[in-house]
């Protein structure tokens, strides 16, 4: 066990966010163990302010400028220094008193603080699985190079973590690990006639019938992009090749992956669905600690259901495979697209349906280049972007 006289320094980038308050949970329950050094936010005032005079960082960081300084305002009678930019993100993923990151910033925006993190050699608890997605070469090679360590907070990764033997990352074959299973729920549309889908709301997308989510990931939960995301983002965390990875539709969410090895056995991990699990797994990791989660009454739980997913129905999952089999820039291109596309829904500019088709087309149009420098990655997004907006304005999605 760690020496309690010395707590962990933990900044939590995006800690207004679900990911962000449940860690926050969680370490409410072992503050004689860690000491939150930073907390981050874009624009969300009113929750950032309300967490930094419960929780007390030293430092508060809004990407938004605006932000920054009304938060400072809110904060005047504190001690909490308040910076502003997303070069400040960077800035305390570095700090010298940081151990721990928690990189839960939402989308591509989460992406050069977290190679900022693995740089410094910092334990990452990755929750934004777009750095993976769209530089996982290059975020693999600066942890190992830097000596940080890489432990994952999607409720999928974390089991197949725990579900995996110790000598996995000297090959999986090697480890005797024929597949690994990558458990969904099908997101809130999973029983909707695919004839209705077309008249989709918002609000029905984002009504996750399981977990607690943003609005961003609870649609791509309903597209299944968020599992195809997640395809690639296992590539690079358990070195699986796109054959090697099968996607399952589990409606209760219980079982949250698995693993099959040569000799017969499936390893899975079970538990409610509650991301305090792999938040406090990750945070105690190799030592286990209390999170908070009720535990798993497998007695009431009684019955788990399986069934392969229907590519008519999910298009955006076959999407992400293609992707991760051309490799370069092509994951970096998807995950631009489906930010834009995703936006334009909730924004009522895009139909429901027509997601995965705008995606396509950006895919089919743009340039693909190996992806070894950050610029190239960088470039890849903001022209994978334009793409997109320039076929919503143009009608042609």
């Amino acid at each position: 066990m760690r020496d309690p006289d010395n707590r962990i320094g933990i900044a939590i980038l995006g800690a207004t966010g679900s990911i962000g308050c449940n860690t926050l949970d969680v370490l409410t329950r072992h503050r004689q163990q860690y000491e939150i050094i930073a907390l981050t936010a874009n624009d969300n005032i009113q929750r950032m302010t309300e967490i930094c005079r419960t929780h007390r960082p030293k430092v508060a960081v809004m990407a938004n400028v605006d932000a920054a300084k009304k938060l400072a305002t809110n904060l005047a009678d504190t001690d909490i220094e308040v910076i502003s930019g997303a070069e400040s993100l960077q800035h305390v993923a570095c700090r010298e008193d940081v151990d721990y990151v928690m990189a839960a910033i939402v989308g591509a925006a989460g992406l050069l603080s977290t190679l900022a993190a693995a740089r410094a050699g910092k334990r990452i608890l990755l929750a934004n699985k777009e750095a993976l997605v769209m530089s996982g070469d290059i975020l693999m090679r600066t942890i190992q190079e830097n000596g940080a360590e890489l432990l994952p907070i999607d409720s999928e990764h974390n089991a197949i973590f725990q579900s995996l033997p110790d000598n996995f990352r000297d090959g999986l074959s090697q480890a005797g690990v024929k597949r690994i299973y990558l458990t969904a729920s099908g997101g809130a549309l999973r029983t909707m006639p695919i004839e209705q889908l077309d008249s989709v709301t918002p609000e029905q997308a984002i009504a996750h019938p399981n977990w607690d989510m943003g609005r961003k990931i609870s649609v791509d939960s309903a597209t299944m992009m968020n599992k195809g995301l997640e395809v690639i983002e296992a590539h690079w965390l358990f070195g699986a090749s796109a054959c090697d990875i099968q996607v399952v539709i589990h409606p209760e969410s219980v079982v949250h992956s698995m693993v099959a090895y040569s000799d017969g056995s499936v390893l899975a991990q079970l538990g409610n669905p509650d991301m305090r699990t792999p938040i406090t797994h990750s945070l105690a990791w190799p030592d286990r600690y209390e999170s908070g989660v009720e535990p798993l009454n497998i007695l009431e739980t009684a019955r788990l259901n399986f069934e392969a997913p229907d590519m008519r129905r999910f298009p955006c999952l076959e999407l992400a495979y293609e992707a991760l089999r051309q490799g370069g820039t092509s994951p970096a291109t998807l995950n631009a697209a489906n930010e834009v596309a995703v936006e334009a829904f909730l924004d009522n500019r895009l139909k429901f349906t027509r997601i995965s088709g705008l995606i396509e087309q950006v895919l089919e149009t743009a340039e693909h280049h190996p992806a070894d420098t950050l610029e190239t990655i960088l470039a890849a997004d903001r022209q994978a972007r334009a793409a997109a907006e320039t076929l919503l304005s143009s009608g042609v999605a």
